[in-house]
């Protein structure tokens, strides 16, 4: 089918749109942080939301323009992976608030969406085009929705956890009598163990979601390429990514690790996660390079 390039570049403009207001957004959610160890309740919270909405709608609707553009789902090279992946997160985030108030995560979600959009869109930017035979399929759709899905809440569970870390520090000093640093800025978040709860439960999610979109990739590569498994370096790295997250909830459950030790090991998920979008596709050849363009 013929791209149609007037809906693909109101695809790109939508993105920009999205970028300045999720601009906004991180602005008034770090205020919105800063002031939470006063214990005050700032208007700021609420405008944050409310530019993330709008900004997730803007988002969403560059990924739908892309996806019309090019009669297919808007997830066939490293640029359109990116924006429909960070799109996925901000959209968890928003759906999490349903049910618990994250909004303290405001700033550590919004920031790495608008980073992920400034990378698609000045380093990773690729012309609307068809796909490669070995893409169109239907896996596409099954298996990176859900890559998408359980790398969301891995970047999630990735925020709580840094924030862990960083209150513990935080309430380690106060034991021990010595003046807390930052200010108010992170005085207004949970407890380190409250986050530390939060990490685990949402990587609890997000590892079963990871192991089906392994299994699912091993399915699609025996319909295109004749074998569940070939060594191939995404196919690897996949599956160290789920090697050390499981490594951590079996440590979380059966070792009783918490704290710092399980926070280093969720940590070193994240980076490999990182290392297999940011590296993999480009550093190594395989039968997945062609995602790199």
């Amino acid at each position: 089918m013929t791209v149609d390039q007037n809906l693909a570049r109101l695809g790109l403009d939508l993105v920009y749109s999205a970028m300045a207001v999720y601009s906004g957004a991180l602005v008034t959610s770090a205020v919105d942080l800063s002031r939470r160890g006063a214990g005050v309740r700032s208007r700021a919270r609420g405008i944050a939301v409310s530019l993330t909405v709008l900004a997730v709608l803007l988002h969403g609707g560059g990924v739908l323009a892309r996806g019309l553009a090019v009669h297919r789902a808007p997830w066939g090279n490293m640029y359109e992976f990116s924006v429909a992946g960070s799109f996925v997160v901000a959209l968890t985030y928003l759906v999490a608030l349903r049910w618990r108030d994250l909004t303290f995560l405001g700033t550590f979600v919004v920031g790495p969406v608008l980073l992920v959009l400034g990378l698609a869109v000045t380093v990773l930017y690729t012309s609307a085009s068809g796909l490669v035979p070995a893409l169109q399929s239907y896996w596409l759709y099954i298996h990176v929705t859900v890559a998408f899905i359980s790398s969301a809440l891995f970047t999630l569970g990735f925020s709580a956890t840094v924030l862990q870390l960083v209150r513990q520090h935080r309430e380690q000093r106060a034991a021990e009598g010595r003046p807390a640093r930052h200010g108010a800025f992170l005085a207004g978040l949970p407890s380190a163990e409250a986050l530390e709860r939060l990490s685990y439960q949402l990587h609890a999610v997000a590892f079963p979601l990871w192991t089906f979109t392994v299994m699912a990739g091993a399915i699609w590569a025996e319909k295109a390429w004749g074998r569940y498994w070939g060594w191939d370096p995404k196919e690897v790295w996949s599956f160290v990514i789920w090697v050390v997250y499981a490594g951590y909830l079996h440590a979380r459950l059966t070792r009783g690790w918490d704290g710092r030790r399980a926070a280093y090991l969720a940590l070193a998920g994240f980076g490999c996660l990182l290392f297999n979008f940011l590296v993999v596709n480009y550093a190594f050849v395989g039968h997945h390079s062609y995602a790199g363009g």
